[in-house]
């Protein structure tokens, strides 16, 4: 899975693995708010016009560090944590030659753009990425974390994409994405992993990924205004499958394929500060595995290019091959200078699980909340969360809690700001 941008796509996925008192602000009159809203449409035109570029090598300098942090109050589950420097440079290599980096302690991923090298509105992707504990695997079954059932994995591989801006001078660009490329994984035991569980072959796996995206998403946290809807198809290869686990008992699919549709909305109200976000994302699959399943959970929006986030649950607890996953959040700023904000979120997914890997319901939803903090300088930006996962089952009882805290800083802030 790739990080969320309109311009660049590394595997952000495998990399993630590896002031004052609060004074609540005067209430905006309604007609303020109903006035900014009506702007909402001429605004998102000026943002689109600024990334209105050929195809999609990003035109944006970013120099940005991500760290993110989830912890279940109730169970034990899966380590949920990233951290990452992201580093993009339009010009690195000259005008026409891009860079896209992510670095993560343990893993990194990166991307060398060439623009307009087949056509006027044709860039051309290189991408090379790999490291440890990007291929970790990590088996949870009804609320349960098995750790002598999950393992360690390490890995790497090359890509080459092809980005075709499909609307030549039109406001909003519609980009045709086309991906292929090889990825190897090896694995090795955890301290718990038990004695007579057989870890899977090294794998050597092939893709291709195709995809129509309209408009697009900066990777950033929680940002004022975006718009995207796109569509999306990727089959996979698994050279080396078989049958690996406790006598054999589980396998690897020979090839996979995954599709999905994905939209979302991102606003803030110029006048009030309000803001609010909305994304539905709807997947599916054929003949999928453990390995290549969907992963819903936890509460990590930068963790990959499309995040299933449920408040309260642990990160990726639900396995599934269908699904149709709803999120909203809105939030309101507690002083006048917009600084602090309080957020509220929900989301909800209808689910098909894996064999195996059934709940009690087909629906599982999450709520929460969190405070954050955002300086005048807009250098770095804070949250403290907390979630509730009403249909996470923990001890045979369903209901769970997590917390969980995520930072962002923009090394470039000063910079804009001037």
């Amino acid at each position: 899975m790739q990080i969320y941008t309109p311009l660049s796509e590394p595997e952000l996925h495998r990399v993630a693995k590896a002031g004052g008192p609060l004074r609540y602000c005067v209430t905006v009159p309604i007609l303020k708010r109903i006035q900014d809203i009506c702007f909402l449409l001429a605004a998102l035109g000026l943002l689109l016009t600024g990334i209105n570029c050929p195809a999609q090598i990003d035109p944006t300098d970013r120099h940005l560090l991500e760290v993110g942090y989830d912890q279940a109050l109730a169970g034990h589950g899966p380590q949920a944590i990233y951290a990452y420097y992201y580093f993009n440079s339009p010009e690195f290599f000259g005008p026409d030659v891009a860079l896209r980096v992510a670095v993560a302690p343990a893993y990194l991923d990166s991307e060398i753009g060439f623009k307009h090298l087949l056509s006027p509105s044709t860039d051309v992707g290189i991408g090379v990425s790999g490291g440890i504990y990007g291929e970790n695997y990590y088996e949870v079954r009804q609320g349960n974390f098995l750790e002598s059932q999950s393992f360690y994995g390490d890995g790497g591989g090359g890509s080459v994409a092809v980005y075709q801006l499909l609307d030549p001078g039109m406001l909003i660009p519609l980009n045709l994405v086309a991906r292929g490329g090889f990825h190897y994984s090896t694995f090795l035991d955890t301290a718990e992993t038990s004695s007579e569980f057989k870890l899977p072959k090294d794998q050597v796996e092939a893709f291709t990924l195709f995809g129509l995206r309209f408009a697009g998403i900066q990777p950033t946290l929680y940002p004022d205004l975006a718009l995207e809807l796109s569509a999306w198809f990727e089959r996979q290869w698994h050279f080396d499958d078989g049958t690996y686990g406790f006598d054999n008992d589980r396998s690897i699919t020979p090839y996979t394929d995954l599709y999905w549709f994905y939209a979302n909305l991102d606003y803030k109200l110029k006048q009030s500060g309000d803001r609010f976000s909305f994304a539905t994302t709807v997947g599916g699959s054929t003949d999928a595995d453990r390995f290549s399943a969907w992963r819903l959970g936890g509460v990590l929006p930068l963790i990959s290019e499309f995040p299933l986030v449920l408040p309260g649950y642990y990160y990726e607890e639900l396995t599934v091959a269908r699904f149709v996953h709803f999120y909203g959040s809105y939030s309101i700023p507690l002083d006048q200078l917009h600084r602090w904000e309080f957020r509220v979120e929900a989301a909800t997914a209808r689910l098909d699980y894996l064999p195996g890997f059934e709940q009690r319901g087909d629906w599982q939803t999450g709520a929460g909340c969190a405070i954050s903090l955002t300086p005048r300088e807009k250098n770095f930006q804070i949250v403290l969360r907390c979630g509730y996962g009403f249909n996470a089952i923990r001890h045979d009882k369903e209901g769970a809690q997590s917390v969980g805290i995520l930072f962002q800083y923009d090394f470039n802030a000063r910079k804009k700001a001037h």
